[in-house]
């Protein structure tokens, strides 16, 4: 039977909890407000070597550490449910934000009393274990937000995701100084990334040698699970090959396996201004 759509009619009352659904849609997807700790990092962070790195001025985030506080109140107020209603993206963006302030916040505990966040915790601890951020319905350490809510929760497949948690030292990619999104998570991604590649302090070609920061020894198995078709580490640095200053010949050498692949050392101290 045909029906005149002309004729049909939705009652006002229908059509205003209609749109009442769709802006609580909405919301449930829309990006967590990070601008609190995007203006601590625009005010704190300074970027350095062009982009390539960056200093913190613990001094002032340690003046501002009500409003650190205040933003990781904010983030331990998120459910699980919540969380799993945003994008991938939107998650993702959450936890490497979560992970960054909650490392700024454990080094605070201790500043300026150290010299590296590796001594927090002292012998007979680690700072990355020390449970001490709510996330998703519970306290937890850095490691747990890393390893299993980032890395081992399958979501994700996402190697750049190295070059945007920030570990506090020099040997560290850059800590940026904005805060990551949803809507930019790739680009700023993809940012960190060339940049860090393109340091040649912690990466560079030496002879026929391409030595790499130890990041890719640690986590090489991030670098080969078919991230956008990339299925060994070489493969991985080959798609930079422009920010590690290779030319068509070495790219090639380096896709063909025919690179050695070694690893420069790693500075854990503070990354202070």
């Amino acid at each position: 039977m045909l029906i005149n759509k002309t004729h049909l009619s939705i009652p006002s009352t229908t059509k205003a909890l209609i749109a009442a659904s769709l802006m609580l849609s909405s919301a449930a997807y829309a990006d967590f407000n990070h601008s609190a700790w995007d203006s601590l990092l625009s005010k704190n962070v300074t970027m350095t070597n062009g982009g390539k790195a960056s200093s913190v001025n613990y001094a002032g985030m340690k003046a501002d550490q009500s409003k650190l506080d205040g933003y990781l109140a904010a983030t331990g107020e998120i459910s699980q449910s919540k969380f799993n209603r945003w994008s991938k993206d939107e998650q993702l963006a959450f936890l490497i934000n979560v992970y960054n302030a909650g490392t700024l916040e454990l080094v605070l505990t201790k500043y300026p009393n150290l010299k590296s966040i590796k001594d927090i915790g002292g012998i007979f601890g680690s700072p990355w274990k020390q449970d001490f951020v709510n996330v998703l319905g519970k306290k937890r350490s850095l490691d747990d937000i890393e390893h299993n809510l980032i890395r081992g929760s399958g979501r994700y497949n996402e190697p750049r995701i190295h070059f945007a948690v920030n570990c506090a030292s020099i040997g560290c990619p850059a800590l940026l100084n904005d805060a990551y999104t949803g809507s930019k998570l790739d680009e700023q991604l993809e940012q960190v990334t060339s940049k860090f590649l393109a340091d040649s302090s912690r990466n560079r070609l030496k002879g026929s040698t391409l030595e790499v920061s130890p990041i890719f020894k640690w986590y090489k198995e991030d670098f080969e699970s078919n991230w956008r078709g990339t299925k060994d580490l070489e493969g991985f640095l080959a798609r930079y090959s422009s920010s590690l200053g290779l030319n068509k010949s070495q790219t090639a050498d380096l896709k063909a396996g025919k690179t050695k692949i070694d690893y420069t050392s790693y500075n854990w101290n503070l990354n202070n201004k």
